[in-house]
């Protein structure tokens, strides 16, 4: 039996006109004091969702979106706020989008909102399709280059794992040298140490299923991320993970 429910806004202001006779997405240019009101619209629904005895508020990271589609630019920010407005609701992260965040800044960010909101944040990781958006922060998206996105996307949570989980840690990769062997207070740089380090561990990660892909699968079982199935995995047929990754998910994988 389903106990708890949660709901997804994406973030979209109130228009005067919708349907096929509406405006064209690329034709809309909204004001700064209409995309503002987004803000307030996402108060309203949080307190709604917390008086009805929801789970989870769910929203998604974009940006630049000028036609008001989806125009919340920092969830855990947000979170901090919404967390002080209520007091039971959980806020997830659908999702941060990490190849326009430097990996640290998006570990030190999260374990700050877990620390603040009394562990009510639901981290989310996101590879990032929007070209306008994650080109922009000079990253190629899904769209862009599909392969070095992933590359990224996937050091990236290795090392915000490695942050999350570890008192002190180094990562060197194809993209990221941390921390670099720079002199320091007399000594040469190993290692670092994540401050403020989340205070809710392991911490519950979730990410978007998308492609199904098998690579994607098993990663997210290294890593023990959770999947929200989009319309691209749940629709592709012939999908089937493998015996080890069946495995590997329900807990019963003999070594």
């Amino acid at each position: 039996m389903i106990t708890k429910f949660g709901s997804l806004f994406a973030g979209h202001v109130d228009f005067d006109d919708t349907g096929f006779d509406a405006t064209p997405v690329n034709d809309r240019w909204l004001s700064d004091e209409r995309l503002a009101g987004v803000f307030g619209k996402t108060e309203a629904i949080a307190l709604k969702l917390e008086e009805l005895g929801y789970d989870t508020f769910w929203s998604a990271e974009h940006h630049f979106q000028r036609e008001g589609y989806e125009c919340l630019p920092n969830l855990l920010l947000l979170y901090v706020h919404l967390a002080h407005l209520t007091k039971n609701l959980k806020f997830g992260c659908g999702f941060n989008v990490n190849p326009m965040w430097h990996p640290l800044r998006l570990a030190e960010d999260y374990a700050t909102a877990d620390i603040l909101t009394g562990g009510r944040v639901i981290f989310g990781v996101g590879r990032g399709y929007h070209s306008r958006e994650v080109d922009t922060f000079g990253v190629p998206s899904t769209l862009t280059d599909n392969d070095a996105n992933r590359e990224i996307f996937e050091e990236q949570v290795e090392i915000m794992m490695k942050a999350f989980n570890e008192e002190s840690f180094s990562h060197h990769g194809k993209y990221y040298d941390l921390p670099p062997e720079v002199p320091y207070r007399g000594y040469t740089l190993k290692e670092i140490t994540l401050v403020p380090r989340p205070r809710t561990l392991p911490v519950e990660t979730w990410q978007p299923v998308v492609s199904a892909s098998q690579r994607a699968m098993d990663f997210m079982v290294k890593h023990g991320i959770k999947g929200i199935i989009g319309g691209g995995a749940a629709g592709r047929r012939g999908y089937r993970p493998s015996g080890r990754t069946m495995a590997r998910h329900s807990g019963q994988e003999r070594t």
